[in-house]
């Protein structure tokens, strides 16, 4: 996997060209599975469809003559930083709001892919191709937001801005829920089993403490260090790293502070009903923020927890 930073100018254009190719097809497929009930969305992303390949024919004619008639094979999943994204089928069952986000969000990485090539590019003509092909794509969010507006008249918005609400998402929420489960299910383990294999509260905590200090770290490390936040719009690694950490030690320190209780079985079913209400938490942003279906969130996070708060029991009691 390669870094943004060290893609050649031929690499660079060719990223654009296969960018542009899923682009146009991702957008054709929506245009044909909403035709039907939300034809003016169909007709935008059609003629979306149509603009990226434009965009990506005037790329591969700039291509061909700055360099040769071979394209190399550049895709944006080998390129360190870029935003994941969910499948086109998994997209189209949330609904069309959801599908409207989601073109949004492309739209947006397209410009911001394109603001930086360009600033990177030292050829004036790659340089004024990228430029241009950013101003498309900003424009391209822009008449997303106007049809979605004429299509729900009436509809009570909210006065936050959404890009802000995407950088809020991007940058707080996904590494702060990162951290949150890290440190509320793993350091479930060597809590409970410390606590069941010496009936001391005290050794509990500390074990619980340093588990969490120490998840904290690592956790607060791993997220700075794995994405630079240029391409993906996540923020400076400095803010998601200290968030994600945070979020780690308080979800590990939650269920360790009841162990400050003397008596051992008062502190551990208080242990154990903070357990359920972090894992409960976790179930609720997952739903808040990330479209995840509640009862399926709720499921997942329980079946989890309990399965590693098993593991500890046992392994204490062993």
């Amino acid at each position: 996997m390669r870094a943004f930073i060290d893609l050649t100018e031929r690499e660079l254009l060719a990223l654009a060209i296969s960018s542009e190719e899923e682009d146009g097809r991702i957008y054709a497929d929506f245009a044909h599975a909403l035709q039907s009930d939300y034809p003016d969305s169909a007709r935008m992303f059609g003629d979306m469809a149509d603009e990226e390949n434009e965009h990506r024919r005037k790329l591969i004619d700039l291509f061909q003559s700055r360099f040769n008639a071979h394209i190399s094979f550049v895709r944006r999943q080998d390129v360190r930083g870029w935003v994941q994204r969910k499948p086109v089928w998994q997209v189209r069952a949330q609904g069309i709001e959801a599908v409207r986000r989601h073109v949004q969000q492309m739209e947006h990485d397209a410009a911001r892919f394109y603001q930086q090539a360009a600033a990177r590019a030292s050829d004036a003509g790659i340089r004024k191709l990228l430029g241009d092909l950013a101003a498309d794509e900003l424009q391209h969010e822009r008449a997303a937001e106007e049809i979605q507006e004429k299509r729900l008249p009436g509809e009570v918005r909210t006065s936050e801005n959404e890009g802000t609400q995407r950088r809020f998402v991007l940058q707080v929420i996904q590494p702060g829920l990162v951290g949150l489960m890290d440190g509320s299910v793993s350091t479930l383990a060597p809590v409970f089993a410390a606590a069941f294999a010496t009936r001391d509260p005290w050794n509990a905590f500390l074990v619980g403490l340093a588990a969490s200090l120490g998840a904290g770290i690592s956790m607060g490390f791993a997220e700075a260090l794995a994405d630079d936040g240029k391409l993906s719009g996540r923020g400076t690694p400095l803010l998601r790293g200290v968030v994600c950490g945070l979020m780690t030690i308080a979800g590990g320190i939650g269920h360790t502070l009841p162990y400050l209780i003397n008596d051992f079985m008062t502190a551990t079913i208080v242990a154990a009903v903070v357990v359920v209400i972090e894992l409960l938490a976790i179930a609720w942003v997952q739903w808040r923020y990330m479209e995840t279906p509640p009862f399926a969130a709720a499921a997942k996070v329980m079946l989890g927890g309990a399965l590693v708060l098993a593991t500890g029991i046992l392994i204490g009691n062993a």
